[in-house]
Parts: C-alpha cells; structure tokens; sequence
C-alpha cells in the first residue's frame, strides 16, 4: 500500500528572524548587518537567559522594497509571533499589542522612529481592560498609540496632540490622570486624527502594522537620519531592519516603570551603574527628553528586587559583550524585560577610563584596548574646570541648576533656534543652544554648539546621548529655565536674557552662569599614565 508522504513544513523566508522561540533560534549566520544591530542584540540577550520580549525582525534586506517584505511577515511572520506569545493581533478577547521599531546595523540613538501599542482600536480596549484589569492602562496606551502614529504614520504635528493635555486642567504631566482622564484624552485625539488625515483612525490592527512597518523603513531618509550619517560617516545605503516586538507596559502601576541606564558611567568611565528610571510610564517617556526622570537611587528604593536583578544582569552583559553597555527597560507589575542594549556612547575620557579597566579586569586583551584608544591623545584626558578665585567673595554665582547630562565648561551666545545656532557657528561665534526639550532633529545644532541647556529632559534621553558622543557639555531638566520662543528669550530665576546673551554652563556641576567664566585645564594625571603605558608613549 502506497504511504501517503507528510505535508512539508511551510518554506520559512529568508530575511526573517523570530527571537525568543527554541524551535526556531535565530540562524548562528546572521549578524547585525543583516538583522540590525537592535535586533542582533535583542537575540544575544535572550541567548544569555535576559528576559526579552518575543519578537520578529524584518531584516535590513527588506529596506530598499519594504512593501515585498508585507506577504512574508503576514501569511509566516505574524502568525508564528501570535502563535509563540499566545494571542493574536486584532482578538478582541484575548488581544496581541506589537510596539514597531527600527534598527540599522550601526546604532543611531533616536534619530528613526518608533511606534508603540499597535493593536489598540475600539474593539480590542475592552478586551484588555478585562484581561489585565487595567483600565487606566489601556487608555494610556491607546491614546499614546493615536498620537503617536499620527505623528510618524501621517506627519501630523505631535503639538496638536499635546495641546490638548493642559485643558484636561492637570498640568502638562498625564501621570496624574485617571482612567476617565485618559479616555477622554483618547476621545480628543481620535477627533485630531479625523479633522487632519479626513479619515478615521484605523479600526484595523493588521492595517495599523503594515502602515507602521513601512513608516519605521521610511523613517532611515529622515532629514535628521541622514545629517547624523554625515556627521559620522555612516553609509545612506545601509538601509534599516525594522522589529516587531510583543509590548511590555511599564504604564501599569505603581510596580511598574521604564528606564534607561549604563552598565559605567559614560561621562567618566567610573565602574557604577548610572541608571535613569520613571515609574509608571513608557519608555518613550524616558528616551524622548521631555520628562524629569529618577536616578538609581529612587529606582534601589521603589523596587529593591528589581533593582538588585538589574545590577547583576547588567554584569553579565557587559562581559557577554565585552564593553559599557547602553541598556533600555521596562518593568511590568515587578517583572524585568530588557528591549534594548547597545555599546554607550562616552566622552573621550571616559573611553579611556573604560578600556583600560576593562583590560584590568580581563575583559578584553591589550590590542583590543589600543584599538579602542587608537587616535587618542593624552591631551584630550583632561577636564576644563571653572578657575579658582582668590577671595571667594569673587566667586561667580550661578543663577540657575541643571543635572549635568556631559562634563566640562563652554561658554557662547545664548540661541534658541537651531538652524540660527548652525550659522552662527559657521561664522565662528561660540554658541549654547538653549531647548525647552532636546529633540534628536537639532542634531546639525548639538554639531555646531558648544553646549546644551534645557528646561526639561533626561541625562539619558536620545539628544543627551548623541550630545556626550559629541562631547559636548550637556546640562538637562534646568529648574530655573524657562524659554519664550515667541519673545526670544530665556528667564534664569528672576533674570530675562534675549538671544545672543553670553551663558557659561558648569557640566560638573550642573550651574548655569550669565556672562563668560574664566576656566582652567586640569589634566587626569593617573589616567594619562595608564593610557602611555598602555600605548607605549612618552
């Protein structure tokens, strides 16, 4: 009797990873050209045991041709990620939420796009309110959902969604807001979203996958994209994979939150997690630089459990990857997930500082630690400090506080604007550029500056990281500051400055000065020992 042969198992395509499923590892072959770097990295992670949210990667294959990677992640790509999580996108019972992210094979902090929540519609609240009982949740997300796809999907301003927030009558944090707060939030922003595209938000998640996905691979030509390629010599034909990854809510409670930390600190090198933490919130809240964040401290004290799982699981992913770390997560109702790591971005000191301890702690061998400092000059490892005054009656008085994003002093005309700060500084003016929130599009500005001050943010927020890569003093979250646009110019405490007034920004200690202070250099002599010892040097 003929033996009828088994069905053959669907062709799995090429250019599609699925992490977090033992059946299916991600292939030993693939690399971070072809999954990006984010997703490379994701997948180490879950290798090393971290707790990493399931995801599916397009890869960077697809970016010149994202609407041919659309079949493959629908009929092979979707399901298996519904299938591995248990839930499915657009199941109004039992409902599936994907945030949606991109991810080049060289890391570039915030400058494409991100969307998260996607699979909230009208359908699908009632579903989760029921599964996690979270109410105030759920319109959180859905309303963070309408905004944000607007805003990346179809360009509509992020000002006409948050324009809304003050006339709920709670401030301008919506932290403070209940759960009807929220879905009346949700409510006005669905009618933003009508009155500026002519259409209703989209009812459909899988409709709201495909225009984000091909949003995230659009997102790789961003005016800001392309300018940070240029300043660092990244290649425009690289191209962009883009992750879809099962959400995490750091927005669910007083047990939950989002951060951002490194695994040393990226100012001076020193061996100490240096962690920026906001309970209850969404990682956007944290990266984007517009919230006041908590440091590790509050972090140790909220949530002494997970503070003492992340101090461990960070170790071992230092040593897993042989370098300072730069590491984004969230905690979900007292569960750690990592989203995000990456090697930190640092000032020059605090790469030497860093490789050379880690060749002490064998970490790395001495030609990997000359190659990292190769190029350095033991004149760069030095700190320009504010002069010593004879009589401290003379000393300056700072007329407002920041927290200190990056170290040392820069003095230059206050500007407001950031094309205005780019031409200034082509004509050779010493500028500081002077934000209400750092946005990752003033990329050209943090260039050309001298420093950075802003009102709000966070010392870890994408513009804060691309500005310490820079080396450029960074001061965030000035209490005194407040910026007027509109009558170009700045109040430090009682002072009002107009544009081109003279700022000193102190990145040691967080002061900001009216006028031009005297500084000083002052060499780090042990670590320019250590780093001619190592190079062989005089």
């Amino acid at each position: 009797m003929k033996q009828t042969a088994a069905p053959r198992a669907p062709r799995w395509p090429a250019h599609l990873y699925l992490i977090g499923d033992p059946q299916r590892p991600v292939p030993v072959r693939a690399d971070a050209r072809q999954m990006g770097n984010k997703a490379y990295n994701l997948a180490r992670m879950a290798h090393l045991g971290l707790n990493v949210p399931e995801a599916l990667v397009l890869g960077t294959a697809h970016a010149q041709h994202p609407h041919k990677a659309l079949p493959d992640l629908m009929q092979h790509g979707l399901p298996a990620l519904e299938a591995l999580v248990g839930k499915r996108l657009g199941d109004p019972r039992n409902p599936l939420l994907l945030s949606v992210r991109s991810g080049a094979a060289v890391s570039m902090p915030g400058m494409m796009e991100t969307i998260l929540n996607i699979g909230l519609c009208d359908d699908t609240v009632s579903g989760l309110i029921r599964q996690t009982g979270h109410p105030r949740m759920v319109w959180d997300s859905y309303r963070r959902l309408v905004a944000c796809y607007g805003e990346v999907v179809k360009g509509i301003p992020a000002d006409a969604f948050d324009a809304i927030l003050p006339e709920l009558g709670r401030g301008s944090d919506e932290r403070q807001l209940d759960f009807a707060d929220l879905r009346e939030l949700t409510r006005r922003h669905l009618q933003i979203y009508e009155a500026a595209c002519g259409q209703r938000f989209p009812q459909s998640p899988i409709d709201q996958l495909r225009e984000s996905v091909l949003a995230i691979f659009a997102s790789w030509n961003a005016e800001k994209a392309r300018t940070y390629r240029e300043l660092n010599h990244i290649d425009h034909h690289m191209g962009t994979a883009v992750t879809i990854q099962r959400m995490v809510f750091g927005n669910s409670g007083l047990h939950s939150g989002s951060g951002v930390g490194f695994t040393r600190n990226p100012t001076t090198g020193a061996h100490a997690l240096w962690v920026d933490f906001l309970p209850n919130a969404q990682g956007e809240d944290v990266v984007a630089g517009r919230r006041a964040v908590l440091g590790a401290d509050a972090l140790a004290q909220w949530m002494p459990d997970v503070w003492r799982q992340l101090q461990d699981e960070t170790q071992l992913l230092e040593n897993a990857m042989g370098d300072m770390q730069d590491f984004e997560f969230t905690v979900e109702s007292g569960t750690l997930y990592f989203l995000q790591t990456r090697h930190g971005k640092r000032t020059t000191k605090a790469a030497a500082r860093i490789a050379l301890d880690l060749l002490d702690e064998q970490v790395i061998d001495a030609p990997t630690a000359r190659a990292r400092l190769k190029g350095m000059r033991a004149e760069a490892l030095q700190d320009l400090r504010l002069a010593d005054v004879s009589d401290p009656a003379q000393a300056p008085t700072p007329a407002a506080r920041a927290v200190p994003a990056c170290p040392g002093v820069a003095s230059g005309k206050l500007v407001l604007d950031p094309a205005r700060a780019v031409e200034l500084a082509k004509s050779g003016q010493p500028v500081i550029l002077v934000r209400k929130d750092a946005e990752t599009s003033d990329v050209a500005a943090f260039q050309a500056a001298r420093g950075l001050l802003t009102q709000r943010g966070a010392r870890t927020s994408h513009a804060a990281v691309v500005a310490r890569q820079l080396d450029k003093v960074c001061l965030v979250a000035c209490e005194g500051l407040a910026v007027d646009e509109v009558e170009a110019s700045i109040r430090l405490g009682d002072v009002v400055l107009p544009e081109g007034s003279v700022l000193t920004l102190d990145g040691h200690t967080g002061c900001v000065y009216i006028g031009e202070i005297q500084t000083v250099g002052a060499p780090d002599v042990e670590l320019q020992a250590r780093w001619r010892q190592l190079m062989g040097t005089r």
